[in-house]
């Protein structure tokens, strides 16, 4: 049976803000099944944005975990994760799970994996997915050789690693927390591959209907 392949989230730090992106592409074998899934999402009132990439049911497990140990921590982002991938790697339940998240505050970005790993970028830039790797670099160049923000170079990236990937689309939703919002929540956007613009609320229904490895 095919695995159903989906997702490039790409995120950058710069100048105080975080920057994530999502694109929502879900592909069975050689057709497109799914272009608008969402799979970044603000917590803890905006504070702190995440992307995930993997199994939806999983990552939303996973993600409720995070948020919990968020919460216990007054939002310490590091220590949040660690717990995390303490009972991640420990709990019957939950080692079997497939997934992987980026998470980040307005001071830094993590990612967090199965295999038990807390990782902090050197480049403050992090990407999972299918096109992970095209979006990385591209944000990694963008970042050493633009004026772009955050948010812009998160954009980019993933419009070029859709170019590459035929598992990525250009249809992004991107969440930003620090910069000029000054902490008062993440701004949360959707753009598509024809320029328009839809606001979303995070992860929705729409994602948790997505089934399959990314």
């Amino acid at each position: 049976m095919e695995k159903m392949h989906g997702t490039t989230i790409v995120a950058v730090h710069k100048d105080g803000m975080t920057a994530i992106a999502g694109d929502g592409q879900v592909t069975l074998g050689d057709t497109i099944m799914k272009r608008g899934a969402t799979k970044v999402r603000a917590l803890q009132d905006g504070n702190v944005v995440a992307g995930f990439a993997g199994v939806v049911s999983d990552a939303f497990t996973l993600l409720e975990k995070f948020e919990g140990y968020l919460s216990g921590r007054k939002t310490n982002l590091l220590k949040a994760a660690v717990d995390t991938v303490k009972e991640w790697r420990t709990d019957r339940m939950l080692r079997d799970l497939e997934a992987m998240m980026i998470v980040g505050d307005s001071e830094q970005l993590l990612i967090i994996s199965g295999n038990g790993e807390v990782i902090m970028p050197d480049d403050n830039v992090l990407a999972v997915g299918s096109g992970g790797t095209y979006a990385q670099a591209a944000a990694l160049a963008l970042l050493r050789h633009s004026d772009m923000d955050a948010e812009a170079i998160v954009r980019a990236a993933l419009a070029i690693a859709a170019d590459i990937d035929i598992y990525t689309s250009g249809n992004a939703t991107v969440l930003t927390v620090g910069g000029d919002d000054n902490g008062d929540g993440a701004n949360d956007d959707g753009a598509n591959d024809n320029g328009d613009r839809a606001n979303s609320d995070g992860a929705n229904s729409d994602g948790a209907n997505e089934e399959g490895d990314d």
